[in-house]
């Protein structure tokens, strides 16, 4: 350990240290207030220190390597993890039951997405996996009192454990074929997993690890567990599982297989071919038939992971900042979604089924106009970030000549519109009677759709800026 080694584990242990400050607050006087404003100070002072991990020389501490990929990735969790942290405060203030709570749970489960984007060894691989897996059983299950939480809850846990359980025994596997357990060193031993005799466990070891990282991007076929825990989780949490918690498998996948080169490796190639495929083709058909609006972005969603998949397999530099550069956009648009049901939904009553937003526009215009520009980035319209992200990953499966994919990626795109039409259709159509009251201004609530609103167009207007910093960090 070094003073520089030091400064660069400071995110981590801010993480780790706000945690430990919220929960001894809640142990000596319940302050909801003082809770959420803790659990931002300590996000904070975990984004303000990013520049340290993000120095010169890489730094290998603990299992973790700590460079500017993990830097970025960390900063882009923290900031989705501080949006999550600004959509609660509202959602339970009205929460009868102990609320402080959920903050600590908050902090622990980035604390694992932030250990998972960094991690360089199976050991640590492992360790932010469960961190974040039972951080998010409690939060989905924390408005206790409501059927529909417990139920989810119980959803995302039987399949998180058999993937658990997949997981390590493929990595026994690789550890059993290769003699090595750091993440860096076997990626670049796949490039040769043709020439080696014996290479059958790790293929089959692989295969393990790709089915529980299939479950935690809900990749098809791995996919059936994520409409029903977005429709039953809070929707705050909500958005940290479509964000955080994918995002840090994400900076993962890439940091694994990106060395490996996994097009000369054909049965990687074909299985992550077919996965992206299947997500494609059935995140954006499925979701035709919801009439639940948490179930459609569930399912576009899956359909997403599936894009990402597209400019993954393209390999190369190209494919590093396509996938990092729509992540960032799919971020924004997810997280500003999900603020809008936030903010019009409470632990007793979520505002989720298309019937509820009719004639919505009439009822507060400053949220449909949102909720709007949030769904059109979703689908990939021009002057907003989803658009140019989804240029980036068409460009990148183009460059490396993956047709098929590409071809699936824009059809299933246009037929994704449909249903993202069926969202702004009932924000504008006439109003029916006995409508639910007003929610109560917020000014967190405010403040973050606002500026997840203005880097929508920045991004769509102007994405140099964050295209450069990718090239300089995440590459």
């Amino acid at each position: 350990m070094t003073p520089a080694g030091l400064l660069a584990l400071l995110p981590l242990i801010c993480l780790g240290a706000a945690a430990v400050l919220v929960m001894l607050l809640v142990a000596v006087r319940r302050t909801y207030t003082g809770a959420a404003v803790l659990t931002l100070v300590g996000l904070g002072a975990a984004f303000l220190t990013l520049p340290f991990t993000a120095g010169a020389n890489p730094h290998r501490l603990f299992l973790l390597m700590l460079n500017g990929y993990t830097a970025f990735y960390a900063g882009l969790l923290v900031l989705a993890a501080a949006a999550s942290v600004l959509m609660s405060f509202s959602y339970m203030s009205n929460y009868l039951q102990n609320r402080e709570e959920f903050f600590i749970l908050l902090l622990l489960a980035t604390l694992g997405a932030t250990v998972l984007a960094a991690s360089d060894h199976f050991a640590t691989f492992f360790l932010g996996f469960e961190l974040l897996s039972v951080s998010l059983y409690s939060l989905i299950a924390y408005p206790y009192m409501t059927q529909g939480h417990i139920e989810a809850a119980i959803k995302y846990l039987v399949p998180a454990s058999v993937s658990s359980a997949f997981l390590l025994f493929g990595m026994a596997l690789i550890y059993a074929w290769s003699g090595q357990m750091e993440i860096s060193r076997i990626g670049f031993q796949l490039r040769s997993i043709q020439s080696h005799a014996g290479h059958q466990w790790m293929i089959a070891g692989l295969s393990m690890i790709v089915v529980a990282i299939g479950f935690k991007l809900a990749l098809a076929p791995f996919h059936l567990w994520a409409p029903d825990v977005y429709q039953g989780a809070p929707a705050p949490v909500t958005a940290f599982i479509a964000t955080v918690s994918k995002g840090a498998v994400v900076a993962l996948l890439l940091r694994l297989f990106t060395p490996a080169d996994i097009q000369t490796g054909a049965t990687l190639f074909y299985v992550f071919s077919l996965m992206a495929a299947v997500s494609m083709i059935a995140g954006n058909l499925l979701a035709l038939l919801q009439n639940n609006v948490k179930r459609i972005l569930a399912y576009s969603s899956i359909a997403h992971l599936g894009y990402i998949l597209v400019a993954f397999l393209a390999g190369g530099a190209r494919a590093i900042d396509a996938v990092t550069f729509y992540l960032v956009t799919y971020f924004i648009a997810t997280l500003g979604s999900f603020g809008v049901i936030s903010a019009l939904s409470s632990p007793g009553r979520e505002m989720e089924d298309l019937a509820d937003y009719r004639g919505f526009s009439r009822r507060n215009p400053w949220l449909t106009g949102v909720f709007t520009v949030m769904v059109l980035s979703l689908a990939g319209l021009p002057l907003t970030a989803g658009f140019i992200g989804k240029f980036y990953l068409a460009l990148a499966g183009v460059g490396a000549a993956l047709w098929t994919l590409v071809i699936i990626l824009v059809l299933t795109s246009t037929i994704g519109l449909y249903y993202y039409l069926r969202i702004l259709v009932a924000l504008f159509v006439a109003a029916p009677e006995g409508l639910r009251p007003e929610p109560p201004f917020s000014y967190s609530n405010t403040f973050l759709l606002a500026l997840l609103t203005f880097l929508l167009f920045w991004l769509g207007v102007m994405p140099t800026p964050i295209i450069a910093l990718i090239r300089t960090m995440v590459r």
